[in-house]
């Protein structure tokens, strides 16, 4: 299990890494200025798509975006 320190760390690289450094600080400040149900978000993002089904696509998806 990761520290919460690192865990931080790791999630803002991802959300650096995929929005670029002021997109991930917007997302971060939407996230924090609006009280949300976490669990309702992520259902809505998601929308029916399994655990399995969605780790699968994950797998997918890195095989065909490493970096070379």
């Amino acid at each position: 299990m990761l520290t919460d320190t690192v865990l931080k760390r790791k999630g803002f690289d991802v959300l650096t890494e995929a929005l670029g450094l002021v997109n991930a600080e917007r997302f971060i400040s939407l996230v924090l200025r609006e009280p949300f149900d976490y669990t309702e978000w992520q259902r809505n993002l998601f929308g029916d798509v399994s655990a399995d089904d969605f780790f699968r696509d994950l797998e997918t998806f890195k095989k065909n975006n490493r970096k070379t």
